[in-house]
């Protein structure tokens, strides 16, 4: 799950500027943060799942790979840095961590479902925010104790990583790009063929710009998929229209950023079903929109 995803780009924060880009101490903000990047290009990403949280739907218990994935990202930007991300919270949490972020001089983008159904509901909350990246992540820290998101990595036994019960090799064939195993789930992430910009930055894919499906094995070949697709206005009913004509849910159209060009929408989905059978249908469902090109 993305997703994801997310987010402004043009606010300010009331900080002392940083000399370039380059003095950025990301330890600093690892520090303050209380957890370590994944490093991608300039992009500094951060996952803040929500492992403490037993969410159901439809019988399938959500792994947090899946959807319940919560980052933030930071990227150099104009001396500085921006921050853009994605909260998961419960929804007696979501005011207080909102307060928390506002009086930290962050901004909100979003605050939406990704799924329905599911027992207990969860929240996705989108922040953005520009200023000095040590303090930002201090601010999401702070907000964030007025949650039970858990900092600490989850407790694990000695071995290997859970593995994904699909064959893996035929979805990389027909999504067209090879996916990742994450958390027992297999993620795709398939980048728009002209990635949109907020602030003159591109929203690149470890910022939340990529189409991300995710595959949740549920036994006998078949998967639990959800995640989202970042489409432009025209293409919104078009690929929901695919997606239904592969009898794919449809759980939630909205927006992640406030400023992009051009104007993005995000569409959330869920079904379980054969895996590969979906794969088919969501690779249909693609096609309708402006991808990269793939394999």
């Amino acid at each position: 799950m993305r997703k994801l995803g997310l987010l402004t780009l043009a606010a300010t924060l009331s900080v002392p500027a940083l000399a370039n880009a380059a003095e950025i101490d990301w330890k600093k903000v690892d520090a303050a943060l209380g957890k370590t990047a994944t490093v991608s290009g300039d992009v500094h990403r951060y996952g803040i799942p929500r492992s403490d949280l037993h969410v159901t739907l439809d019988g399938v218990a959500i792994k947090p790979a899946l959807a319940l994935g919560g980052w933030v990202a930071f990227a150099p930007m104009h001396g500085e840095a921006m921050v853009m991300g994605d909260l998961v919270l419960l929804e007696s949490e979501i005011t207080p961590v909102m307060t928390k972020l506002l009086d930290g001089g962050l901004d909100i983008t979003a605050v939406h479902n990704h799924i329905l159904r599911a027992s207990p509901l969860t929240f996705y909350m989108h922040v953005g925010g520009h200023g000095d990246p040590e303090k930002m992540a201090a601010v999401i820290r702070s907000a964030l104790s007025a949650s039970k998101t858990p900092f600490e990595p989850p407790a694990t036994t000695a071995g290997p990583a859970p593995a994904v019960d699909l064959d893996t090799a035929k979805l990389d064939q027909i999504m067209g790009v090879k996916g990742s195993a994450v958390g027992g789930v297999y993620q795709f992430a398939i980048p728009r063929r002209d990635p949109a910009t907020e602030s003159g930055m591109q929203v690149n894919t470890p910022l939340g710009g990529a189409n991300g499906i995710n595959f949740q094995p549920t036994g006998n070949g078949k998967a639990a998929i959800t995640g989202d697709f970042l489409v432009t206005g025209n293409e919104v009913n078009p690929l929901i229209r695919s997606l239904r004509a592969g009898n794919i849910e449809v759980t939630a159209i909205h927006s992640h950023m406030l400023d992009e060009q051009p104007r993005m929408f995000f569409i959330h989905f869920w079904a379980n079903d054969d895996a590969l059978k979906l794969a088919r249908n969501v690779r249909t469902a693609l096609e309708t929109t402006a991808i990269a090109k793939t394999q």
